[in-house]
């Protein structure tokens, strides 16, 4: 039966990696703490280096491959707040905007601004935020899952609910509960429609996006690829979530695509299990010397 651990190491799911991280950054909560505290037009590449060794780790790496990614991703997010831990100003926890809702009422107006916007004016954010990783993690899943069933087809109901509940170890291996990830994919998918239309994409926001889909700075053979990683980005990407980055994208460009994934489907599947997991592989032989 198929698992996480055989889905994740899949090198095609890598053409879903520009769709996952636009998707991560339109909820402001994620989005900001990106914009601030990254450094996507000299460093492009390494949001998704950092992503993919912590996905490869968590599916098919050892227990030290685990706990040296854990440590290393609660160490990138340590300073990743606004306003800073810390600072006298109160935080309700779960402040993400990930779906959770003020529950006291009788918050005063400029109380109520206050909680919702951090030291800076920009919207308040907290790495370490359990909502935030929820949506980090969910966009993860959907990514590969979608991408994966273009190449292989449809997942049977029972492969299709254990790949899901894997899935929840994105967000389990840090601060996110595991009674937060939605019990099932009908109460997944239900979690998912009621996130899109919370989305949005301010000027930084975009501005994160312009940088990754440009890779001006990443080595010459990602920045050969990126016409094709755009076009794959933008035409994968929800169709109100495409809007929302001003992206156009007709029905010629959607028949371009699919006629695409037709194409290539058939010649992946092909390819042998040990080159089609390269990547998974590289990462991991790297890993300990990346990440001590």
């Amino acid at each position: 039966m198929v698992g996480l651990a055989d889905i994740a190491p899949e090198g095609i799911l890598l053409a879903g990696a520009g769709r996952a991280i636009l998707l991560q950054i339109a909820l402001p909560g994620v989005g900001y703490g990106v914009a601030r505290h990254s450094d996507f037009a000299s460093r492009p590449m390494s949001r998704l280096n950092a992503t993919l060794s912590y996905i490869y780790a968590l599916s098919n790496g050892s227990p030290d491959d685990v706990r040296r990614m854990r440590k290393a991703v609660n160490r990138a997010h340590a300073p990743v707040a606004n306003p800073p831990r810390g600072s006298a100003s109160p935080r309700r926890p779960g402040a993400g905007q990930a779906g959770a809702q003020l529950t006291d009422a009788t918050v005063a107006p400029d109380a109520d601004a206050e909680r919702n916007h951090g030291t800076s004016g920009d919207p308040r954010y907290d790495a370490r935020d359990p909502e935030l990783q929820l949506w980090v993690a969910a966009t993860l899943y959907d990514t590969a899952i979608t991408v994966y069933e273009r190449v292989f087809g449809p997942l049977a109901p029972d492969e299709a609910e254990r790949v899901y509940r894997e899935y929840a170890v994105l967000g389990t291996a840090l601060q996110m509960p595991a009674e937060l990830w939605p019990a099932d994919r009908a109460a997944f998918r239900a979690y998912w429609d009621g996130m899109l239309p919370r989305l949005s994409a301010d000027p930084p926001i975009r501005a994160v996006a312009r940088e990754l889909l440009k890779a001006e700075k990443a080595a010459l053979p990602i920045r050969v690829v990126m016409p094709l990683a755009r076009f794959a980005t933008i035409g994968l990407l929800p169709p109100s979530v495409r809007t929302l980055f001003g992206f156009r994208w007709t029905p010629a460009q959607q028949h371009r695509l699919d006629r695409l994934f037709r194409v290539v489907a058939p010649v992946y599947r092909r390819l042998p299990r040990a080159l089609r997991h390269l990547p998974q592989r590289r990462y991991l032989a790297t890993l300990a010397r990346r990440y001590p």
